[in-house]
């Protein structure tokens, strides 16, 4: 009986280890995302009809000159699928770690992290 309990006490352990190590859902406001962003020269716009465009005025390429994507945002994965002037798409996929009315940050997958101010 007592070699009983102590399995049981185990399993329940491993149980309880394993249901703590769950991250929590992130949600983020997607109304907050709408609006032009900045990180030094990089500018994103993002529009409430989901598409969006980016632009680097140090590459000398203007906003009307802007490369065009659209984006949505699932919980905290931010998906923009760029699209290419000469056919094709290129879907990119980040994890927002902070989103408000002034801020937007987020991550890719291999840790590389970006950080943009709402202008």
């Amino acid at each position: 009986m007592k070699r009983l309990f102590v399995c049981l006490m185990v399993c329940f352990s491993f149980s309880v280890l394993f249901n703590s190590c769950e991250e929590e859902e992130v949600f983020f406001q997607e109304s907050l995302l709408i609006g032009k962003w900045a990180s030094g020269t990089v500018y994103y716009k993002y529009l409430s009809d989901y598409s969006g465009k980016t632009w680097d005025p140090s590459d000398d390429v203007t906003e009307a000159e802007a490369q065009t994507f659209t984006w949505t945002l699932v919980k905290s994965e931010l998906t923009h699928i760029h699209i290419m002037e000469v056919g094709g798409n290129v879907p990119k996929v980040y994890t927002v770690t902070e989103l408000t009315a002034t801020s937007l940050k987020y991550k890719d997958d291999f840790g590389t992290t970006y950080s943009f101010t709402k202008q």
